[in-house]
């Protein structure tokens, strides 16, 4: 083993301040003022392979005690090099997140600054904007579509949900890490959109609307931006008004609509298709 292995840490006090970062993990407001700008939790060892090649810097590692067997080989990795593993039998463990927490698999990673949207647009070809999407799962989903069909970015308007939070890392498998993405600030949105419009960016407005052009005649340009909405109310008439085209999946009549996460998929795969 390389001289970069180090021992995991046994806590057994859970009011330990070295894991500060573990605790109310349940709490998403509590969590959101903790982790602000800073840092974001990954749950699992998928999320965490992700987050170890993701290029974000690991702040520690917290497991059961039955999970470090298989935890040890990280710990050869240059990425593991000085983090603290911490591991915490059951009880301890739940008393620090807060609940029962089976996976008993958890990390904390340093947040990368948000790049402008200008900036992150002058080098894709396929992003995916969201417009007030409030579930995470949502978020994490479209992450990982989007990172399975070839889209190399998103765009979040201000109030979209943070897309680094526990459950989207998790639902995402850790794509979300893999996926650059721009949050727009308060003043600038939806102008955002003509940003991308500058840029060469046609602009796609998702949208049931029977009048919308069905995807699957839409012939895809070579720089797309793919808009979507929150469940329920869609994208906004201001939003979609300041869109190049209005396009709609076609469903079954007798359907209401499809989840944001399931459209997303879809419209993803419609872009990518042979032609």
């Amino acid at each position: 083993m390389s001289e970069q292995v180090h021992a995991p840490i046994i806590v057994e006090d859970p009011d330990d301040p070295r894991l500060a970062d573990y605790r109310e993990l349940n709490n998403q407001p509590i969590r959101t003022a903790m982790e602000g700008d800073e840092f974001f939790m990954a749950e699992g060892y998928m999320a965490i392979d992700r987050l170890i090649d993701s290029g974000h810097q690991l702040r520690s590692v917290l497991l059961g005690p039955t999970r470090v067997k298989r935890f040890l080989p990280y710990l050869e990795r240059r990425e593991l090099a000085g983090v603290p593993v911490f591991v915490a039998d059951h009880e301890v463990m739940e008393r620090i997140v807060g609940f029962n927490l089976h996976r008993g698999v958890l990390a904390s990673g340093n947040r990368k600054p948000y790049p402008a949207v200008s900036e992150l647009a002058a080098t894709a070809t396929r992003l995916a904007v969201l417009e007030a999407l409030n579930d995470n799962q949502n978020v994490g989903a479209i992450a990982r579509a989007a990172r399975a069909f070839g889209f190399d970015g998103m765009v979040l308007s201000p109030n979209c949900t943070d897309p680094y939070y526990r459950r989207t890392v998790r639902v995402s498998m850790g794509e979300v890490l893999h996926m650059p993405t721009a949050r727009v600030a308060d003043d600038d949105w939806p102008d955002a959109l003509d940003t991308l419009h500058d840029l060469g960016f046609e602009t796609w407005a998702m949208t049931p609307a029977a009048d919308a052009t069905n995807v699957w005649e839409m012939a895809a340009p070579e720089r797309l931006a793919v808009v979507f909405g929150a469940e329920g109310p869609g994208l906004t008439d201001i939003a979609i008004q300041n869109t190049t085209h209005r396009v709609r999946i076609p469903i079954a009549a007798n359907v209401d609509s499809l989840n944001v996460g399931h459209a997303a998929a879809v419209t993803f795969a419609a872009v990518n298709r042979p032609t």
